[in-house]
């Protein structure tokens, strides 16, 4: 259980996704038509030989007819590569399953987003720290990104925002602002020029 609940952890939060999309809603109402499963996930590499690992939603709020999302590999515990061939090798989901299972002595069972919220929470107060909800993870993963000074743009399209509403995290850390900020704008000129909109 907690194998496949820190993996699809480090799911939601590399991927930008939400905890609703990568669970169930109840331990049986999986359908494999809108549902992910193992069988929906394949392996990119761009040009320069970057790999990519792309897991297809078959449906979405805001794409019915699917629409991808992705993670690289992290140099950090929560790698979210290493952390999903851990889940695969413990808990073997069934191809055409859901992707978050875990095992039981009665065979495999889904992962609800009630399961996972709950343990999550138990986590949290048991290391003192406060509760999180499903949104509070898609929030730190957009403040992660933009706190590696990744474009704005680049931001809004892998966390799939129809609108510029992800910029209200900016008023909140002053980090993220810090290097547009500086008095030798510069000594960062490459980078603005590559995240600052032109003007028009």
């Amino acid at each position: 259980l907690h194998t496949a609940i820190f993996t699809c952890l480090t799911m939601v939060f590399y991927t930008m996704a939400h905890v609703g999309e990568l669970t169930t809603k109840t331990l049986l109402s999986f359908d494999p038509l809108p549902h992910i499963k193992p069988s929906d996930i394949h392996v990119e590499h761009d040009c320069q030989g970057n790999a990519v690992t792309n897991f297809h939603l078959p449906k979405s709020k805001s794409a019915p007819n699917g629409e991808d999302i992705n993670w690289a590999r992290q140099v950090s515990p929560s790698d979210p590569h290493t952390a999903f061939e851990n889940h695969l090798e413990i808990n073997s989901p069934p191809c055409n399953g859901p992707l978050f299972t875990y095992r039981n002595r009665k065979g495999h069972k889904a992962l609800t987003k009630g399961k996972f919220l709950s343990v999550l929470a138990s986590a949290l107060k048991a290391s003192g720290r406060p509760p999180m909800q499903g949104h509070g993870i898609h929030i730190s993963s957009t403040l992660e990104y933009l706190l590696r000074n990744i474009p704005f743009n680049v931001i809004k399209v892998k966390g799939r925002w129809a609108s510029n509403t992800f910029l209200v995290y900016l008023c909140h850390h002053a980090q993220i602002l810090a290097l547009y900020m500086q008095a030798q704008p510069s000594l960062h000129k490459s980078f603005l020029r590559l995240t600052l909109p032109p003007v028009r």
